[in-house]
């Protein structure tokens, strides 16, 4: 093969396979929160805590939200953070593709024997107005501020205490989603009072927390197992 064939295959050539699975996943984890925010759930507690009593209230994207967070540290983690913040804008993109995607199918006529009636599919995937606005305002501030105080504590401990920055990182990241979301979405455009609205934000950084916590072992699974792949995943420099 000739020299110019050899760097056309290059350029061409595929991401390794745990970067793109990462990717795939924090895209998938996202649109999938988008879509399941709206339902509110309740988690009965063999004990109380203040502002929430004995039953935890938050949203039915908690899961699919805080596994974006998991997917972004392995990813800053093992591909730096100019990449992660590149991952971070181009999934916010790939909001509104999700949203006008379903907005087109809640627009199209639905046929008259449709096993799902137009009005029913139109209430459970089209998110309101302040579902999108306080989703993709908490997620834009929430993700870069991640990545950011990521790269902070890996510059402060010399890339180790990968569990420090992953917890870290991933706490106060979701306290600010969490804070923005609930505020912008609750109280700002379905008029939820003070008391109600502290009650979900406690219930979801709850769940939030106890999440980023049983994660860390995972990443630094996910972490070895792409660094003994031998792909293009290493130590990074700050960048």
């Amino acid at each position: 093969m000739s020299a110019d064939g050899s760097a056309a295959e290059g350029a061409t050539s595929p991401l390794p396979v745990p970067r793109l699975a990462l990717a795939a996943l924090f895209v998938t984890a996202l649109v999938t929160s988008q879509v399941t925010a709206s339902k509110i759930l309740a988690f009965s507690l063999p004990f109380s805590i203040p502002l929430t009593g004995s039953t935890l209230l938050v949203p039915g994207a908690v899961f699919a939200y805080a596994l974006t967070f998991f997917a972004s540290d392995c990813y800053a983690e093992l591909y730096g953070r100019r990449a992660a913040h590149e991952l971070v804008n181009v999934a916010f993109a790939m909001n509104f593709v999700l949203l006008g995607l379903v907005w087109l199918a809640i627009a199209a006529p639905a046929f008259a024997n449709s096993p799902v009636p137009g009005s029913e599919f139109a209430a459970v995937l089209g998110p309101s107005t302040g579902i999108v606005a306080g989703s993709l305002l908490a997620y834009l501030v929430s993700q870069n501020w991640d990545v950011l105080v990521f790269h902070r504590l890996r510059e402060a401990t010399d890339g180790d205490k990968l569990w420090l920055r992953n917890v870290a990182s991933t706490a106060s990241s979701q306290l600010i989603d969490t804070v923005i979301f609930i505020t912008v979405a609750f109280v700002v455009f379905q008029g939820f009072g003070l008391s109600a609205a502290l009650g979900l934000i406690v219930g979801q950084y709850v769940v939030k927390l106890l999440i980023a916590l049983v994660d860390t072992p995972f990443v630094y699974l996910v972490v070895g197992l792409a660094r003994g792949r031998g792909s293009d995943a290493g130590p990074v420099t700050a960048d």
